[in-house]
């Protein structure tokens, strides 16, 4: 890991731009603490860092008023990195299914989904190795946000996580679901009731479906960029209890 620039923002929050081999991330470290903090990790869609760039950071200075540290990185095939033949299909795939209003395949949610975990979730773990090294950050650690297939996998290889907050908004490979009954870490789970790009009652089933015994549902009314401020609090209030 290189850090390649860093800044203070308004609130004293200490933001830093990194580098991990050809990977791009970013580190948000509390203005002030007497001890190495907690770490949140911050998923994403991808869309690239840069377009990601103000929910982020807003996400990352909530958890410094918590005394979280929080970090991202770029996802394979995002932002400036190189991509795949693969996944544009798919994604082209996607878009077109979506725009004659027809069903999304499951091969379709397959070819988009399962490379994009198979690669991004050794570099999350790559990335946690480092992030822990620094003497600022000392654990525990949560997963928080991104592609949901991505934090199912994390939350089952990766014993490092602790507790996970997911956003019930993205297309999910029935293999997946297997996968969620191996997950045991305590869940907070947020559903947009109306998000029109999510099939509802497979949000629930999945839901179901996840092992863990602690696992909390919040569903509100709305599309998907309607999340209500109260929402962001729950879930603050989640992760303060397991990650203090």
């Amino acid at each position: 890991m290189h850090f390649t620039s860093e800044k203070r923002l308004d609130d004293g929050v200490l933001e830093r731009e990194f580098t991990l081999g050809e990977i791009p991330g970013v580190l948000w470290t509390p203005a002030s603490a007497s001890a190495p903090a907690p770490l949140i990790l911050l998923g994403h869609p991808p869309l690239g860092l840069h377009r990601m760039y103000p929910r982020l950071a807003g996400r990352a200075r909530q958890a410094a008023a918590d005394g979280f540290a929080a970090a991202t990185i770029e996802l394979p095939g995002s932002g400036d990195r190189p991509r795949w033949a693969a996944a544009e299909q798919a994604r082209v795939d996607l878009r077109r299914a979506l725009d004659a209003g027809e069903p999304v395949t499951d091969e379709i949610v397959d070819a988009l989904i399962l490379p994009l975990v198979e690669k991004a979730v050794p570099e999350w773990q790559a990335a946690l190795d480092a992030l822990l090294a620094l003497p600022e950050i000392g654990g525990p650690v949560g997963y928080s946000g991104g592609v949901i297939s991505i934090g199912i996998r994390l939350a089952v290889v990766e014993p490092r996580i602790v507790a996970a907050g997911f956003y019930a908004g993205s297309f999910v490979p029935r293999a997946m679901f297997e996968e969620a009954r191996r997950v045991t870490v305590p869940l907070h789970v947020l559903l947009q009731w109306d998000d029109e790009g999510n099939d509802r009652q497979a949000a629930l089933d999945l839901f179901d479906a996840f092992g863990s015994r602690e696992k909390t549902l919040h569903a509100n009314m709305g599309g998907h960029t309607g999340v209500p401020q109260f929402a962001a609090d729950d879930a603050a209030r989640f992760f303060a209890r397991h990650l203090k």
